[in-house]
């Protein structure tokens, strides 16, 4: 059983079985000194959760347009940072690398980690990774004064009052930018909500010459990303390739793109599909190149991975298959343009990462992703 008590200035106190988690609501009464001039911000992965951070990046910036902002990421997802004036510098911990060390050398990758944050002097620390390996890297920054969304796991909320507002419930971009809203960032309709992107024009070359290369002869392309980060999220190969079939059969060009995690299934998907309308290119494309191929794309389709939020803040015309996640929590965000199929199963929404009984993906078949396709290209 659950309690709740409101403590002094506006701390709205959960108790949890004996856990008590503090939240600070932005509705309440804030501090009276809310202005910052060096503030970090951690977000390290993945690909959505970064692309989800981009409105929140852009918020902070317009409440302090003085300050300067460092964004602290994993390397393989540094491609959608901002570039300055959103983001003035990038602090990279490599997890990769840090996995492959000894007990000895971790140690003295945190030192050197924590002398380098030291050395920046932060007078604010925003947490919105809200795990365990973000509240380590908060709690060694040097600032005392740190603070997270309103949902901080592992621990984290010890380390960063978790602030949360009206939007706790809603989608993950609300629950960002309420922090920046207990900071006084404006933010109160869609057409304050903005998507910093980065300048693809040479990802763009290099894409299209990938696309020469790999068959394309010009024209509009349908992308399909058919990878995700849980299994439990994927939509069936045979699926996609039943899909593939059906769009190709109308002259348009289906392009398969995603991750080299991704490229077992898109040869499967090319081998099944057997058209030379249907290029393969997962696996070919850095992080920024695969962002060129889908802002250039006429069409989106996959299920809930990274890619989509991308295309989903390009406003392009998409469907995305959900099966275990909730899109009310993690779809597509602020485009008329996105159009989500929520699995039939009655456990869709289970957010399990493993699953004995997994039918929920099967359940969204091909012939409802394709009926939804040609309606939306009808629609122009």
């Amino acid at each position: 059983m659950a309690a709740a008590s409101k403590g002094d200035e506006g701390v709205l106190i959960v108790r949890l079985g004996g856990f008590v988690k503090q939240m600070v609501c932005y509705g309440a009464a804030r501090k009276k000194n809310m202005e910052y001039k060096n503030i970090l911000l951690i977000k390290m992965s993945s690909l959505g959760d970064i692309l989800h951070t981009l409105p929140f990046a852009a918020a902070l910036r317009k409440r302090y347009p003085q300050a300067k902002i460092t964004w602290l990421v994993h390397p393989q997802f540094a491609g959608f940072v901002p570039d300055p004036p959103v983001i003035d510098e990038v602090i990279y911990f490599d997890k990769v690398k840090f996995k492959k060390l000894g007990w000895s050398e971790k140690l003295q990758y945190f030192c050197e980690m924590r002398s380098l944050l030291h050395s920046k002097h932060f007078d604010l620390v925003i947490d919105m990774q809200g795990l365990f390996k973000s509240a380590v890297l908060a709690a060694i920054s040097g600032c005392d004064n740190r603070i997270g969304y309103c949902e901080m796991r592992e621990g984290s909320g010890l380390v960063s009052k978790a602030i949360g507002g009206s939007h706790s419930k809603d989608h993950v971009i609300e629950r960002y930018l309420d922090v920046a809203r207990y900071l006084g960032a404006k933010v109160d309709s869609l057409d304050d909500v903005e998507f910093p992107m980065p300048d693809l024009s040479k990802e763009t070359t290099s894409v299209q010459g990938k696309l020469k290369e790999a068959g394309w002869q010009g024209g509009s392309y349908v992308v399909i990303v058919p990878g995700a980060r849980w299994w439990t999220k994927e939509w069936p190969v045979e699926h996609y390739i039943e899909l593939a079939k059906k769009i190709t059969a109308g002259g348009t060009a289906v392009v398969l793109a995603g991750g080299p995690d991704d490229a077992v299934k898109g040869g499967k998907i090319a081998e099944g599909a057997a058209s030379p309308l249907v290029l393969d290119m997962t696996g070919q494309t850095s992080l920024r190149e695969l962002a060129a191929l889908i802002k250039a794309c006429s069409f989106y389709i996959s299920a809930d991975t990274g890619p989509l939020h991308f295309a989903a803040a390009l406003k392009k015309p998409l469907v995305a298959m959900y099966g275990p996640t909730k899109a009310d929590r993690t779809g597509p965000y602020g485009s008329k343009n996105s159009t989500v199929l929520l699995s039939p199963a009655k456990c869709a929404g289970c957010l399990k990462k493993k699953c004995d009984n997994w039918h929920c993906m099967h359940d969204i078949t091909p012939e409802m992703v394709y009926k939804i396709y040609q309606e939306k290209v009808a629609e122009g």
